[in-house]
């Protein structure tokens, strides 16, 4: 993920910000609900059909996404909960951002069908790339690999609506997101098929005689069983 290239220099900078938070009193749980908040009111802007404020306004709004970690971590809050909510909030921030932009497009005539399918790409996709996470991480794997991942799709959101790139970003959102869902598929099948058939050991790689001989002890540890 392109994200992962300044992920430590934004958590240091969000670490000082929610340090500052937290003296205000803000819980990790209560910021998490102000980001989800703050997600509607931009929805409701683009819905409104003015796309630059509210390219704008998501740009500003997008780290209040780190915000209740950096209180949580500050404030020694952090709690299996507080991630669930998180990141359950997050999806409802995502879609509501995309039900906003449905909206504007269903009450623009240009382009109105193909906007709309593109739409619906976009969510579903978005929608998959986290449960694609989600679910490997509940069966051991770790999933973060991947083109375009929430943070990546929230800032190019934003940047394009700036410049009222409306049809470019919908089809980078519903490509990119669906092709980013493949790509964790694709990593969470070669880490399994690795698992389950691991390289062999470096003294067998090294040297092939032993390995030749450790192959012909096991044919006739087969054969000896076969006869009994």
């Amino acid at each position: 993920m392109i994200s992962n290239l300044v992920k430590d220099q934004v958590r240091a900078i969000s670490q000082r910000v929610g340090s500052v938070a937290a003296r205000t009193g803000l819980t990790p749980d209560a910021a998490t609900i102000l980001g989800l908040l703050i997600n509607c009111g931009v929805a409701a802007v683009i819905a409104g059909g003015n796309l630059q404020l509210g390219g704008v306004l998501l740009l500003i709004a997008a780290p209040f996404d780190m915000l209740d970690g950096a209180i949580a971590r500050a404030t020694g809050k952090a709690s299996k909960f507080g991630a669930f909510l998180d990141s359950t909030l997050d999806r409802y921030s995502e879609c509501v951002l995309l039900f906003g932009l449905l909206w504007h497009v269903m009450h623009t005539p240009e382009n109105q069908t193909m906007r709309a399918l593109l739409c619906f790409a976009a969510v579903t996709g978005s929608l998959l790339v986290s449960y694609n996470r989600a679910r490997a991480e509940a069966l051991g794997f770790d999933n973060e690999v991947g083109l375009f991942a929430r943070p990546e799709r929230v800032v190019a959101l934003g940047a394009f609506l700036i410049f009222g790139w409306l049809d470019a970003i919908l089809w980078i959102l519903a490509v990119l997101a669906h092709l980013t869902s493949m790509q964790r598929i694709v990593h969470v099948w070669r880490t399994d098929r690795a698992n389950r058939n691991p390289p062999p050991p470096a003294e067998l790689i090294r040297f092939p005689r032993l390995r030749a001989i450790r192959g012909m002890r096991q044919h006739g540890s087969r054969k000896i069983s076969q006869k009994r």
